[in-house]
């Protein structure tokens, strides 16, 4: 059977371009003789489409879609994924559902048994879960499909009661399609290899698996669809963060393949268990979240992310402060990739406290990448802050209060220059200092999008010797010069945090692993050292809360897929 993988980039609610390039998609799929295409999950609308399956408006034209797709499958299947119905009134009113299209008519609707609900997942609040499973007789051939999480139920510790997978195996099928749509994060494409290979090894079935691509707000999509034979062996593994397509051909008249199972499964599940421990050990930390093939994938997804956020809200132009440190010259660079140079303004605005190099850096940084900078010196706003308050102030020792003043005369002149002339501001703030408290709200906080929001401070400065690989648009002295807020005299990062490399591995075991204070400082951390940073992390939660929309790549990001309260006191503090 020739199979064509359709793997694209949907808009959310957007549903005549959506349904424009899945018609183009079935054009191809058919010049090329394929029988069967398949598209990705909920493509239809886009995914995640959130509250607006609250809408009857919107599942309205979900189907209309679906309608107008239908038409152009005459001659060849068509898998799409949609919303569908629940014709049942006990349950939820929807279905995340897949549905089979084949001469003209709908053939079959998949729905989707696995729900999730956790991190950036809230499919229980929408959908009803399925409750029969039946495979699609299809030119000779029966087709087990499922819908993304349906295939993820294995190894030791299944999170749901059920596996779709066995239900159909019982109705001896010749083939799995799966369609999805995985989010991305820095090492999700081996956990979805391996997952795949799994349904493969178990079953002893090919697979063909489709993912989206594209940037969904904060959430990465980053494709790399996949097609394994029945013996386990990896025939075509797609694109990456690009749009891509393929024809698959598959031998589904063989007979199951009669692998070794338990062997197979055992290996697959040791192997992810020794990457887990690595990352487990606080020395092996910072050397895994700052691995070139880690960041290499964080930089495509960064500039995906904010690509996308761009394209599909109809915006073209950014700004951003340009401090002359390494945050604000990595999210400068990442910004002239995505929009290009010349839609990105770099505003820089010394105070009294800016070093001179602070300054010549920044500008080299700009000269480097081609884009346009202004210079606006706050002194004279700043002053006049001070003049305002003094009344109140009176003769107060200098403190935080007047650092913060110059951060959000910098966020007032930004935001300015946004409304303007129409730029989106981008944040620069990296998860170090979101995590810790270390921010000013309203002021080096404020923004539309966060780059690097969902990137530690050590990943950050692998960041920029990435984007410097071939050439230097980084100056090195951003790179290599301490960090610092520059908002009194001779300040440092490091007089307010921890050092970064120390820092780091704690807010990831704490973050990323849900390690608590006790099993942290059981693997060797000091104690006062775990103590103040969770504090710091527990305590700054109301900032967060007020931030903007963060590019998600990690396991844990900040933002939808945490939900903790801002109220609270866990752990003791």
């Amino acid at each position: 059977m020739k199979i064509f993988l359709s793997q694209q980039n949907y808009h959310i609610g957007n549903f005549e371009e959506n349904t424009r390039k899945i018609v183009a998609a079935i054009g191809k799929a058919k010049a090329v003789g394929a029988d069967l295409v398949v598209f990705s999950e909920l493509c239809v609308c886009g995914y995640p489409p959130r509250d607006f399956l609250e809408f009857e408006d919107f599942i309205e034209k979900c189907h209309a879609a679906v309608e107008e797709i239908r038409k152009h499958a005459d001659s060849i299947g068509v898998i799409i994924g949609s919303p569908a119905r629940n014709p049942k009134r006990e349950g939820k009113d929807l279905f995340n559902a897949a549905w089979f299209l084949y001469e003209q008519e709908v053939k079959a609707v998949v729905h989707k048994t696995l729900l999730p609900t956790y991190d950036v997942f809230d499919e229980y609040r929408y959908f009803e879960p399925a409750f029969q499973w039946d495979c699609i007789p299809f030119k000779g051939t029966r087709i087990a499909l499922t819908i993304c999480e349906d295939i993820w139920n294995l190894g030791d510790n299944p999170l749901y009661r059920i596996c779709p997978m066995d239900e159909l195996i019982q109705q001896d099928p010749h083939l799995m399609v799966n369609i999805s749509a995985s989010p991305f994060d820095y090492d999700h494409d081996a956990d979805r290899r391996e997952v795949v290979h799994q349904n493969v090894v178990k079953y002893g079935l090919p697979m063909v698996y489709c993912n989206g691509v594209g940037s969904q707000t904060e959430i990465v999509f980053d494709g790399g669809s996949l097609v394994y034979d029945a013996t386990g062996r990896l025939l075509k593994e797609m694109k990456y963060f690009e749009e891509d397509e393929y024809l698959a051909e598959l031998d589904l008249n063989t007979a199951r393949s009669s692998l070794d199972v338990t062997a197979s499964l055992q290996q697959d599940l040791f192997d992810k268990e020794m990457r887990v421990s690595k990352i487990d050990d606080p020395e092996q930390v910072i050397n895994y979240l700052t691995k070139e093939e880690n960041i290499a994938q964080i930089h495509k997804a960064l500039v995906m992310g904010i690509g996308d956020y761009f394209r599909k809200m109809g915006f073209t132009k950014a700004i951003l402060g340009s401090s002359g440190g390494i945050d604000s010259a990595v999210a400068l660079a990442l910004a002239c990739e995505a929009l290009g140079k010349d839609n990105v303004l770099a505003v820089l605005m010394p105070s009294q406290y800016s070093t001179g190099h602070s300054v010549s850096d920044a500008e080299q940084l700009s000269r480097n990448l081609g884009n346009p900078y202004e210079i606006i010196p706050i002194k004279p706003v700043y002053d006049a802050f001070l003049s305002s308050l003094q009344p109140i102030f009176k003769d107060l020792p200098f403190s935080v209060a007047e650092e913060n003043i110059q951060s959000r005369t910098r966020g007032n002149l930004l935001m300015a220059i946004s409304n303007k002339f129409g730029y989106i501001l981008l944040n620069t703030s990296n998860k170090s200092e979101l995590a810790t408290g270390y921010g000013t709200l309203y002021g080096d906080m404020a923004g539309g999008l966060s780059v690097l929001g969902d990137v530690y401070k050590m990943q950050v400065f692998a960041l920029a010797r990435y984007i410097n690989k071939e050439r230097e648009l980084i100056p090195v002295n951003i790179i290599e010069k301490p960090p610092s807020a520059e908002l009194r005299p001779n300040q440092k990062d490091s007089d307010s945090l921890p050092d970064y490399s120390l820092l780091d591995k704690v807010l990831y075991q704490y973050i990323e692993r849900r390690k608590g204070p006790g099993e942290i400082i059981a693997m060797g951390i000091e104690e006062p050292l775990v103590k103040r940073v969770l504090k710091l992390v527990n305590t700054n939660e109301y900032k967060r809360n007020q931030f903007c929309p963060i590019i998600r790549v990690s396991t844990k990001a900040f933002g939808v897929g945490r939900r903790v309260p801002i109220v609270a006191k866990y752990l003791g503090y």
